[in-house]
């Protein structure tokens, strides 16, 4: 471990059952650069090496976080750009990049390292892209704080420290999905009357409206609402219905005493074996051995 009172870096050691917890934590660290100062700071082992001249390949991810400062990066996927602080930028591996402070403000710069088959995943399914590396989630003292804990853990080493920190690694990647995703609806009316649907939909599902009719009541053509509400919340109105619905069933069967034919008439199913079909499809089990479970 490298450490001064400007920056700190560890690299980690990974075991096999490490491994197969699908994701792993390989480096981790930071540093703070001065205006006119020395980039990087420290000397990197040869599969790390980086000069901001050259720029390098890396064989993993990493999530490098400017948090005062700016500067620029470029990668083979990314023309050159200039990045302020609140800039994640996303590291892939095979991917050539550079990066490199302004040499007028320098930059405080936080990053972590990892891979594994959860990452993988998440990229195969474009939930992050080569194309859009440069994620602007703004200071974030919790995030930072998030950082910190894995460089603690790291420096430890207790047993399980690596399941640990790689997890805090996806927490990481998850609150920078969720400020992308909330961030691309800047139209309130939007989020407004998403939200006035959903609040309609958990209101009327004893007695639900068609997506239809629920668009019309608010004054919105249905091709639009069902574009608009798939986009924000992931699934159709449709879907989000058939969700709630399946929530009442299982609050109906944990929390009352109403028999299976009774349910299934509250939720306007045609019978109890309608009813069972779909919870079932929805839940894997019958609602009589979720009710079982639930007691």
């Amino acid at each position: 471990m490298e450490k001064n009172i400007s920056g700190q870096l560890k690299y980690l050691t990974i075991g096999a059952a490490d491994e197969d917890w699908g994701i792993v934590v390989t480096t981790v660290g930071y540093q703070f650069i001065p205006p006119k100062g020395q980039y990087p700071l420290f000397p990197h082992p040869d599969k790390y090496n980086f000069k901001p001249q050259t720029g390098r390949i890396l064989n993993e991810y990493q999530l490098v976080y400017i948090t005062k400062g700016s500067g620029y990066f470029a990668s083979n996927s990314c023309k050159l750009q200039k990045i302020s602080a609140g800039t994640i930028i996303l590291l892939f591996p095979g991917e050539w990049h550079d990066y490199y402070p302004d040499k007028e403000t320098g930059w405080d710069e936080y990053w972590v390292g990892f891979r594994g088959v959860h990452i993988d995943r998440r990229v195969e399914k474009h939930f992050f892209t080569k194309e859009d590396p440069l994620l602007h989630i703004g200071i974030s003292d919790t995030v930072v704080g998030l950082y910190d804990d894995i460089l603690k853990y790291a420096i430890q080493e207790k047993s399980g420290y690596q399941e640990l920190i790689s997890s805090i690694v996806l927490h990481i990647l998850g609150s920078i999905y969720y400020k992308k995703r909330n961030k691309s609806f800047t139209n309130t009316y939007v989020v407004d009357k998403i939200n006035e649907a959903r609040i309609l939909m958990k209101e009327q599902v004893e007695n639900p409206e068609s997506p239809e009719q629920i668009a019309s009541q608010l004054g919105l053509g249905y091709s639009w609402f069902r574009r608009m509400f798939k986009e924000y919340t992931g699934v159709s109105p449709a879907q989000y219905q058939q969700q709630q619905r399946l929530l009442k069933a299982k609050e109906l069967l944990t929390a009352s005493s109403l028999n299976i034919s009774e349910i299934a008439y509250s939720l306007k199913f045609e019978n109890a074996g309608q009813f069972s079909t779909f919870f079932k499809k929805k839940a894997g089990i019958t609602p009589s051995e979720f009710r079982e479970r639930a007691h």
